[in-house]
């Protein structure tokens, strides 16, 4: 890809993240006014087989429905509705920031309504820097941090949630908007991936070729995930199967990453790229709180250590190119 190509994406991406802003600001003004209000709605799973192992929601027995449950396999899955005057769906993030400051707070949708105006702002600030500061200059690997930053904007597709739960439109919207959702957050970590094999001296001519092995590989394990449209937690996650291969698949791709960084620190005797790879270990910590915030202590951290840790790393890079 030449300089000229990657300029044309990351205009692409400015305008992409500016539509996904525009969008959230007009959602807005649907949502807010609802969140008080939303009927307590909980959907419990019974299971014949595996598809969701954390499920821990208390189960009942009372008016079973069976539709809008995404699986994989020929199990059979139950879904119970239970109407509560008081509360939404009381399943809460998984996390340890979340296990923590969730014992000490309940959930509140506000506070998620703005974390995620805060990821998509973040995202359409953090391409127009890039852009900026990267538009002459030949940084292989700025590429695969800018998809991580647009990948962002994307997490406005969470408020389909409260949007169905409003117009009360088909359950395969909120499917297709959910893998939608999952393909950006996974391809968002390969992109990172992508970008510490770039810095150990991966040749730069085949950028499309890695994009493409990328999408397929995404595509590949997203359209394998059983998702369950019926059951959905504090933060307006859906919840998919398999949580613990995704878990895995994370710490693999953090580690490898990392790893990565640190060997072209020493193979290039540049202490800038162990930099680089701190700055990662802060975004993906403020990613991880963002992506699971429900209450009002997440989304400051969140988005500090997403926003310093992805300026660190991209101030790194711009000094080493320079120096080249």
């Amino acid at each position: 890809m030449t300089l000229s190509e990657r300029n044309t994406f990351f205009k692409v991406g400015i305008v992409f993240c500016a539509v996904c802003t525009l969008l959230i600001i007009v959602v807005s003004f649907f949502t807010i006014p609802h969140y008080r209000n939303f009927l307590g709605t909980n959907y419990i799973i019974y299971q014949e087989n595996d598809f969701f192992p954390d499920d821990d929601m208390e189960q009942e027995t009372d008016n079973t429905a069976s539709q809008g449950t995404d699986h994989a396999h020929q199990g059979i899955i139950n879904s119970v509705e239970v109407e509560d005057d008081n509360q939404n769906s009381t399943r809460r993030p998984s996390g340890v920031f979340q296990a923590i400051t969730g014992s000490i707070l309940g959930n509140n949708y506000y506070s998620v309504h703005i974390t995620l105006i805060l990821l998509v702002i973040f995202s359409l600030a953090g391409i127009l820097l890039i852009h900026h500061f990267f538009e002459r200059t030949s940084a292989p690997e700025i590429l695969y941090i800018a998809i991580f930053t647009i990948s962002f904007s994307f997490e406005v597709i969470r408020l389909i949630l409260p949007l169905h739960l409003i117009f009360n439109f088909p359950l395969i919207y909120v499917l297709v908007a959910s893998r939608i959702l999952l393909f950006a957050r996974v391809f968002g970590i390969f992109s990172l991936f992508a970008a510490s094999i770039c810095s150990a001296g991966l040749d730069v001519q085949k950028t499309r070729n890695i994009i493409i092995v990328l999408i397929i590989a995404t595509q590949v394990i997203i359209m394998g995930v059983p998702i369950d449209v019926l059951n959905w937690d504090t933060s307006f996650n859906m919840k998919s199967g398999y949580n613990s291969m995704f878990r895995m698949i994370e710490i693999g791709v953090f580690f490898t990453t990392m790893i990565s960084f640190l060997i072209t620190a020493k193979i290039r005797e540049s202490k800038e790229y162990a930099f680089v790879a701190l700055g990662i270990i802060l975004a993906l910590a403020g990613r991880s709180i963002l992506l699971s915030a429900d209450n009002w202590i997440s989304p400051l951290p969140g988005i500090f250590l997403l926003s310093y840790g992805t300026w660190f790393l991209c101030s790194k890079l711009h000094r080493i190119n320079l120096w080249l």
